[in-house]
């Protein structure tokens, strides 16, 4: 390699790694959450940063082969995907409140595109700063290289997160009630709580929520059953849960009114605290698996479409 293509494959590594590395973080779903896990993801993502800033240089050196490695690549990075969703899986056998599949497939797909992203900025320093020092001069090369690296991480910061359910329904606190052993949020029937004492403990440890959501399209969203059990899943990971394996009448459950798609949301958190928790339902993340969920007949107002 020449000086300008051993700079360009070095600074494209760089970016990519640490492209890979700022969006590696620990959040409420407390994963990853081990060095171990740490290492294996940043492992992947410097030989993913290193392809990705090793293909422009080999291409341009006649190495034509470097695009059936970039291929093998993308193959194997599937394979992470594959073993978070595994890793994922496992670990449910330990939740109270578990993330459900719709949650550990988006988890899973996250992890993937992260090593993609990784890749991509890589790839892209590399190829601005050698272009630029092959078609405008050698002193535009630094540049170059530095202004496509913050780039790329200034839009993998804005990649990082997607759409919340904040951004398409409102929450509010709603009543919790029994009518008889009948469980309701506000007039939502939730479930059947026949024991005189389950219900006062229902009455004192439940909260009770109200989603209503902006539009058509995200009715049918919130009303997918993977992401009523992903807001229940936040719930709990956040503020924690009263559920008991003797006390099944505390396990948080979601329920939606028929007539309006309005969705019950009925808690038992251990920090009961109506702010928090709905605070946290709005920035529970919109997964991929509902975005692609059928309207179901409800209008943007609130009532059932006939026809």
């Amino acid at each position: 390699m020449d000086g300008p293509t051993l700079w360009a494959f070095a600074m494209g590594t760089a970016a990519g790694f640490l492209v890979r590395l700022l969006v590696l973080r620990v959040d409420y779903r407390q994963y990853p959450s081990c060095p171990h896990n740490y290492l294996a993801h940043l492992t992947v993502g410097f030989i993913a940063a290193v392809i990705g800033a090793m293909f422009t240089p080999a291409l341009l050196a006649g190495e034509y082969a470097a695009v059936t490695f970039l291929t093998l690549a993308a193959t194997q990075f599937r394979e992470v995907r594959s073993v978070e969703r595994e890793t994922l899986r496992s670990l449910e056998q330990s939740l109270l409140v578990a993330r459900g599949p719709d949650y550990i497939e988006g988890i899973a797909a996250v992890f993937e595109a992260r090593n993609y992203l990784a890749m991509a900025a890589a790839l892209t320093t590399a190829t601005v700063g050698l272009a630029a020092d092959r078609l405008l001069g050698p002193y535009l090369f630094w540049p170059a290289a530095v202004g496509a690296g913050v780039l790329t991480l200034v839009l993998a910061l804005g990649l990082r997160s997607g759409g919340r359910v904040g951004d398409v329904a409102d929450v509010r606190p709603a009543r919790l009630r029994f009518e008889g052993p009948s469980l309701y949020v506000d007039d939502i029937y939730i479930m059947n709580v026949g024991s005189p004492e389950a219900r006062e403990q229902v009455l004192r440890w439940g909260r009770a929520y109200l989603l209503r959501a902006r539009s058509e399209e995200a009715a049918a969203k919130l009303s997918h059953p993977g992401q009523r059990q992903a807001i229940l899943h936040d719930v709990c990971a956040v503020l924690g849960t009263r559920k008991d394996l003797a006390m099944p009448e505390l396990t948080p459950m979601i329920r939606q009114q028929v007539e309006t798609g309005d969705l019950g949301v009925y808690v038992t958190p251990a920090v009961g605290d109506d702010g928090a928790v709905m605070a946290v339902i709005r920035r529970v993340p919109l997964l991929e698996s509902a975005r692609g969920s059928d309207p179901g007949g409800f209008d943007a107002g609130g009532s059932r479409r006939e026809g």
